[in-house]
Order: structure tokens, then sequence, then C-alpha cells
């Protein structure tokens, strides 16, 4: 969450990299709204940025509970666990998923032009998918060169 300074981006790797991940509670599921990315410079060939759902977490830096923003400022607090193995972002450790949902895909690819370096998807209200209890929600992020930043979103309704 932005305060005295712009909002920060997160450095991709040249290997699969969670960029952010929400962990569901064990109450609650979560449907979908949108996600989208911004990339602060051209990714390279064969870049992909992914939004899937696995069964197990990757080791992230924690999110604080005032980075999880509702879209009502009248709603409860967030129900999203928190933790270094639950909601968060840059993934320093990708865990073996055994089990995923791929909900989105991009490939970008520089020498196109043609690559878009933001990009939203918004569902409608019948196709959004949901999240179960006790899973991971993540935008992975693999980019054949180091050093491109990543900004990325996902809203969601608990």
């Amino acid at each position: 969450m932005p305060t005295t300074a712009a909002q920060a981006s997160a450095n991709t790797g040249t290997s699969i990299k969670t960029m952010l991940q929400l962990a569901t509670p064990s109450t609650r599921q979560i449907q979908l709204i949108s996600w989208s990315f911004t990339l602060d410079d051209p990714p390279g060939a064969d870049a992909v940025i992914e939004l899937i759902q696995t069964d197990v977490a990757a080791t992230v830096t924690a999110h604080v509970a005032s980075g999880v923003q509702p879209l009502d400022p009248n709603a409860p607090a967030s129900l999203m666990t928190l933790g270094t193995s639950a909601t968060g972002y840059t993934a320093t450790v990708e865990g073996t998923t055994a089990a995923s949902r791929v909900f989105d895909a991009v490939s970008l690819s520089s020498v196109s032009g043609e690559s878009p370096l933001t990009y939203v998807c918004q569902w409608m209200p019948d196709e959004r998918p949901i999240i179960a209890v006790s899973k991971f929600l993540r935008v992975r992020a693999t980019t054949p060169t180091t050093g491109v930043d990543l900004r990325c979103k996902i809203t969601w309704d608990e």
C-alpha cells in the first residue's frame, strides 16, 4: 500500500517467481473480480505472467493487514491468512506444487512489438473464478531477463 512514496514494484527473475500470493482462510472462499499487472520495462522474449491457484504456498514476504485494502471502506478487515507461507509478495522459494488451476496466463514477447506493459482482466459476474478454502492464489512471472520490475493487483470478494 503506497503511503508517502509511490507504489513499489518487485523484480522478476529468469525462473518462475511468485510476485503476489493470497492465502484463503480455512473458513472462507473468495471470488475473483479482476487482476492486473504493469511492467516497467519490456520483459524480453517469451515472458509469461500467470494467475493460478495452487495447493501449496510459496515462501513470501508477509503482507501486513493494512496492505490488504478492501474495495468498500466500510467493510470489515479481510480474513486472508497473513504470513511468510500465506498472503504476501516477492517469493524466495516456490514450493512444490502438486495441483493447480490456471485462471489466466499472458505470454509476452518484446521482440514482436505487441507486448503490453500493462494488462487488466476483469471477469463478468457469472464467470468469476472461486478460490476454495485453504488454497493459494498466485501471480507468477517468468521472464528471460533479470531486472524487469512488475507491479500487480488482485481484486476479490470475500
